[in-house]
């Protein structure tokens, strides 16, 4: 389901308004590149340009979402709207010359063309000088949308003959907020938006049933780690590295023990809203009491040194045994 305007000013809301003012000053630059991070909702910005680019009926410099060209847009058959994407994995040459083709032909429903390149720092060298001629001689009724994530791979000549607009990492609270708005329970909002900044990892791990039992086991490892020590090393011989069986899976476990640490600090300094572990919060209040920040601190160094240490490939079970060892002193 595409995004709404609104949606998309909450998320982007630099980007957002240097559109607007684009359209109401009538000043919409030929080419734009649209760079930033996986997630951070470029294609869903592009798509409502595309919108208000060719919208009949504009409301308030807005897109009526009604016209046939809003709608043929939404269904993804806009005569005069072209999207290229890798071929494979690269955009090659051939494609960018069959866009200049389409673009040399009068438009379908006016003279008003747009395309938008995915993944534009895919494109290989030949694809790139051939994008640049067609960027050197712009048309005023064609606009062109480039999408990527590593702007430094696009050509300098490229970039400079384009508008850039960044769009940054989305705030926890508005991708919290949106997972709510999409059913999510309030703690698992809350959890998974300190996890990532990623809008679409955010709404899978959400729902991913691995990421729920990793979240259980990461609660049970520091309720055992606070009553009964003893048998963390069993929990984590017998459960923990079967779940976590890649790297990247046991450096998002010690994230989300990280933040366990994390929200006893808040407790402790009275800011309870940051908390993420929402339906931990009695348990936590109660531990907060009993350990100086001195100690909490020194813990939560403790897991980020483990972070660390498994980026230099170590043993993962050596290392969490050196940690719970670490964590159960003082």
């Amino acid at each position: 389901m595409s995004k709404t305007w609104e949606q998309l000013d909450a998320y982007q809301p630099v980007v957002m308004k240097m559109i607007r003012n684009s359209f109401i000053k009538e000043r919409v630059a030929h080419a734009y590149i649209f760079e930033g991070s996986k997630g951070t909702g470029k294609k869903d910005v592009s798509m409502l340009f595309a919108k208000l680019y060719f919208c009949q009926n504009p409301v308030d410099v807005k897109p009526c979402n009604q016209c046939s060209n809003c709608r043929r847009i939404d269904s993804g058959n806009h005569p005069d709207l072209h999207i290229v994407e890798p071929d494979g994995l690269s955009i090659k040459k051939w494609q960018i010359q069959e866009l200049q083709g389409e673009f040399s032909k009068t438009g379908v429903e006016s003279n008003r063309k747009l395309y938008v390149i995915e993944h534009a720092d895919r494109m290989t060298a030949n694809a790139a000088n051939s994008l640049l001629k067609f960027l050197e001689e712009p048309n005023g009724q064609t606009a062109a949308l480039l999408l990527t994530e590593q702007i430094h791979r696009l050509l300098d000549t490229i970039i400079s003959r384009c508008q850039t607009l960044s769009f940054k990492p989305l705030s926890a609270n508005v991708l919290s907020n949106h997972l709510v708005e999409q059913g999510t329970s309030a703690s698992m909002a809350k959890l998974v938006s300190h996890v990532t900044n990623n809008i679409d990892e955010a709404i899978r791990l959400s729902k991913e049933e691995w990421f729920g039992q990793a979240y259980s086991l990461v609660v049970q490892l520091y309720e055992v780690l606070q009553s009964n020590p003893a048998d963390a090393r069993f929990l984590i011989q017998n459960e923990w590295l079967s779940h976590f069986k890649e790297r990247d899976q046991l450096d998002q476990a010690l994230s989300l023990l990280l933040l366990i640490y994390r929200d006893l600090i808040y407790i402790q300094i009275g800011v309870e809203e940051n908390i993420v572990y929402l339906d931990q919060l009695d348990t936590l209040r109660q531990n907060a009491l009993q350990i100086s920040g001195r100690r909490v601190s020194e813990e939560i160094a403790e897991i980020l040194e483990s972070k660390r240490r498994l980026n230099t490939n170590m043993n993962p079970q050596l290392l969490m045994e050196q940690l719970i060892f670490k964590l159960q002193e003082g």
